[in-house]
C-alpha cells in the first residue's frame, strides 16, 4: 500500500525516517549525558549503619578489628 501524493517517493520516506532515528538517538544521549553530570556533581547520599547507633561490646569491637585487619593491604599490596 503507498501512500499518495508527494510521500510516495521512497526518498521523502528514508528522510523522514533518518530524521526520527537521529533526533531519537540525540534525546537519548542528551538525556544520558545530563544524567551522567548531575550524578557526578551530587554529592552521595549518606547510609545509615546501625553500629552508628548500638554501641558494640569489647568482644564485639574485637572481632570487627580481626576482620578489619585481614582486609587490610599486606606488605606485597594483597590481602592477607
Amino acid at each position: 500500500m503507498s501512500v499518495p501524493g508527494p510521500f510516495s517517493d521512497p526518498r521523502v520516506i528514508t528522510l523522514f525516517g533518518l530524521l526520527a532515528v537521529s533526533t531519537v538517538t540525540w534525546l537519548t544521549w542528551s538525556l544520558r549525558a545530563r544524567a551522567r553530570r548531575e550524578r557526578a556533581s551530587a554529592p552521595l547520599a549518606r547510609v545509615w549503619h546501625p553500629q552508628e547507633s548500638v554501641e558494640l561490646t569489647p568482644a564485639e569491637e574485637h572481632a570487627f578489628g580481626q576482620v578489619v585487619s585481614r582486609l587490610a593491604p599486606g606488605t606485597a599490596g594483597r590481602l592477607r
